[in-house]
């Protein structure tokens, strides 16, 4: 299946390391990151589950869910949850989906027969989704490098924002620095919209400070 960004994300039932989960309904009205792994016990993705649990607070801040899935049983994931824990001085805060019969991999795309992890493993993708069960962004990582979690909250804050204003966000924005104003909105509109004033770089590219600072 190929997603797209806008597609509501594919809703599933599958058992989890907290249970049975409903992936709709667990997402409930917050945001969701949905991160694969290609099996457990793998050194780049033990990093990766130990600096999510860490940002654990960002990502209440931000109204995120994360959950992990990889392709092995519950079991075998809780013994990795032990190993996790224990390399990256944390303790795992979410859930890792077991998909043993590649199901959600399947729905979601994960199985790249070109990939380096083989045609029956899920390559390492990350989903941000909306409260609206919306897919807003996707990534796939090569197995060698590990994911840039800083970068995905930026992403989570650019949407958050410019769901809420006419705004988007340049090139290595970061909370807190200036936003440019969307070309639909005239100058006219864009005196009303953005009181604190906005730099006229080009007529189509308007400079104001983020608005919700």
């Amino acid at each position: 299946m190929t997603l797209r960004l806008g597609d509501t994300v594919p809703d599933f039932t599958q058992d989890s390391t907290e249970g049975n989960i409903n992936f709709h309904e667990w997402i409930g009205d917050s945001w969701a990151i949905l991160f694969s792994h290609p099996k457990d016990f793998t050194p780049v993705c033990t990093t990766e589950l130990g600096t999510v649990a860490k940002l654990k607070g960002e990502f209440d801040k931000r109204n995120i869910k994360a959950i992990a899935l990889s392709v092995d049983g519950v079991e075998s994931h809780k013994g990795w949850v032990g190993d996790i824990e224990e390399t990256q001085n944390t303790t795992l805060n979410y859930p890792i989906i077991a998909d043993e019969d590649r199901k959600v991999s399947d729905l979601y795309g994960m199985i790249h027969p070109n990939s380096a992890t083989g045609n029956t493993l899920t390559v390492r993708s990350v989903f941000i989704i909306d409260p609206n069960k919306k897919l807003r962004l996707t990534l796939t990582y090569p197995a060698s490098t590990g994911r840039n979690f800083d970068e995905i909250l930026r992403v989570v804050d650019s949407l958050q924002l410019t769901d809420n204003y006419s705004v988007a966000t340049p090139a290595n924005w970061k909370d807190g620095d200036d936003v440019i104003i969307v070309p639909s909105v005239s100058d006219e509109a864009a005196k009303e919209k953005f009181p604190k004033g906005f730099n006229p770089v080009k007529p189509y590219l308007r400079l104001t400070p983020q608005p919700n600072k």
